[in-house]
């Protein structure tokens, strides 16, 4: 019953130091690529705590249709922030 405690804990660590590095990225590309890693972090969160039909619905969102909605915007504008 440990090991479900230890990883929430370690998704959640790392969630938070992607998020740190999201903001800090110059590079915008890059930052989308951390945001859909704390995407697949937040849903391995959500199964472990036993919410599948979240899962289910968050998965997609997160972890597909939002970083390729950003990419294509990036296409259009400046990849690097000022």
């Amino acid at each position: 019953m440990l090991i479900p405690i230890v990883v929430v804990l370690v998704a959640s660590t790392l969630s938070i130091i992607l998020a740190y590095l999201t903001m800090v990225e110059k590079d915008l590309l890059i930052a989308t690529i951390y945001i859909a890693f704390i995407g697949v972090l937040y849903t391995l969160i959500y199964y472990i705590l036993m919410a599948p039909d979240v899962v289910l619905a968050y998965m997609p969102v997160s972890s597909i249709l939002l970083p390729l909605m950003i990419v294509i915007v990036l296409k259009k504008t400046k990849r690097f922030e000022e």
